[in-house]
Order: structure tokens, then C-alpha cells, then sequence
């Protein structure tokens, strides 16, 4: 029988550490559903921004000085009205963001990467995570995943995380991989995709645990 939670799941996590499959266990074993692609999706359906949009900005930074004027404007409070006039790697942003809160409002369940945690950091019930391993451990998996030299893997490991970090270091006000910037950090290559499952339905139940005292 799955058990049940009351906790919203934030899984940040390298290339090649099996972050995503270590969060479908976890969303199978508590009976909770898991976000990955899914938010671009839902961001699309509800913004009415093309969904190509979304994939082609996903995780991925963006250098453009005009981007980050209109950025500036917006942490200081630029209103929602004036939407139509930022340019669209910004729309596509928000729109995520707007679609991650409103995924989190409905209940309990696994968001993995986009700077979920971030956008939920207001939120009690977020348990944040980021899943790390060994950068050998990480070039086996995608080498035997995407059948890659280690050469090749490795390339597309450093890439990816490269990506990710720049993503999340531009978005949020922390830094990505960074320990301070999550509730806890699970070497998997240690763990084990088992283990690493393990520990987070552990920790689940000892913040909830930790939120009843509370209250």
C-alpha cells in the first residue's frame, strides 16, 4: 500500500545522476505524482505560449542584456499588466514559474529541477533536494544510456551541468549545486538509486515529524 505525504518534493540534480529516476521511485512509493516535462506542458496549456517555446528555453540560460534589463525591472516590482511587452524567454519564465506554484497548490507530489525550489521557497511544506555523484559514476550511466564513448559522456555531463547552473544561477538568488541552497544533498553514487530513495522518504517523515512539534 503507498504511503501518504503531505510534502511537496523539490529535486535539483547533476546530469547523469539519476535524479530523475530516484524521484519516480520516491513519487511511486508515496503515492504522489512526478513533474518533469510535465511543467513545461502545463505552462504552455496555460499561458497560451507555443509549447516549442518552453523547450527550446528549458533549463537554459539566456544572455541577453535587454533580458536582464526587463529582469531587473520585474524583482522591483514590475506588474503583471505590462506581461505582453517583455520578450518571450522572459514570458516563457514566468510562465513556468506561475505553473509551478499552481501544481504545488494542488497537493503533494515531486517537482524535478526548473528552479522549483525557488519558486517555492515560500512554502512550508517543500522539502528541497539536489542529488549529486561522482563525475566516473556519472559518465558510466550516460555512456551505457545514450551508448557514448566516456570521452563523449563526460562532454555531455560538463554540458548539461554547465547549462543548468547558469539557468538557475540567473533565475534565482542562489547558487546551484551550492549546498545552502537546498535542505539537504544526496551523493547517489554512494547511495545507491535505492538508497538515495530511501533517504529522501526519510527525510520526508522527519520534516513532517519536525512540522506536527511545530505546531
Amino acid at each position: 500500500m503507498a504511503e501518504k505525504t503531505n510534502t511537496i518534493i523539490t529535486i535539483g540534480r547533476q546530469f547523469g545522476s539519476a535524479g530523475r529516476e530516484i524521484g519516480y521511485k520516491v513519487a511511486k512509493d508515496l503515492g504522489i505524482k512526478l513533474y518533469d516535462k510535465e511543467m513545461l506542458d502545463r505552462a504552455a496549456k496555460e499561458s497560451g505560449i507555443c509549447q516549442e517555446l518552453f523547450e527550446t528555453h528549458d533549463e537554459k540560460p539566456t544572455n541577453s542584456f535587454l533580458y536582464s534589463l526587463v529582469m531587473d525591472t520585474y524583482s522591483l516590482g514590475y506588474s503583471s499588466g505590462s506581461y505582453t511587452d517583455m520578450p518571450i524567454n522572459h514570458k516563457v519564465f514566468l510562465a513556468q514559474f506561475d505553473a509551478i506554484k499552481k501544481i504545488a497548490d494542488e497537493g503533494p507530489c515531486i517537482l524535478v529541477g526548473r528552479c522549483a525550489d525557488y519558486a517555492l521557497q515560500e512554502y512550508e511544506n517543500v522539502l528541497s533536494v539536489f542529488i549529486h555523484a561522482s563525475l566516473d559514476a556519472r559518465i558510466r550511466r550516460i555512456a551505457r544510456i545514450y551508448e557514448l564513448t566516456d570521452a563523449k559522456a563526460k562532454d555531455m555531463c560538463q554540458k548539461t551541468d554547465k547549462k543548468r547552473a547558469s539557468y538557475y544561477n540567473y533565475y534565482t538568488n542562489k547558487k546551484w549545486a551550492d549546498v545552502e541552497s537546498y535542505n539537504f544533498s544526496l551523493d547517489s553514487s554512494v547511495l545507491g538509486i535505492e538508497g538515495t530513495a530511501e533517504a529522501i522518504k526519510r527525510l520526508v517523515e522527519l520534516k513532517e515529524r519536525g512540522l506536527d512539534r511545530k505546531l
